[in-house]
């Protein structure tokens, strides 16, 4: 569950969220895209890093 306000509907939160501002949308996702896809890191590495942000963030989910 996000931890800021985002419209209710019946889309993933992920769409709701990002449908605020399309174009920020496309910038995270673009970003996304080249992390996945032109990371040096290994998948391994890399899902280690995402787990210890999460842990940072305090994200529960």
């Amino acid at each position: 569950m996000a931890r800021i306000e985002i419209p209710d509907g019946d889309e993933n939160e992920i769409i709701r969220m990002w449908g605020v501002n399309p174009d920020m949308g496309m910038v995270g996702a673009t970003f996304s895209a080249k992390v996945y896809e032109k990371s040096a890191l290994a998948v391994r590495e890399r899902e280690l890093v995402r787990m210890r942000i999460a842990q940072i963030n305090q994200c529960l989910t």
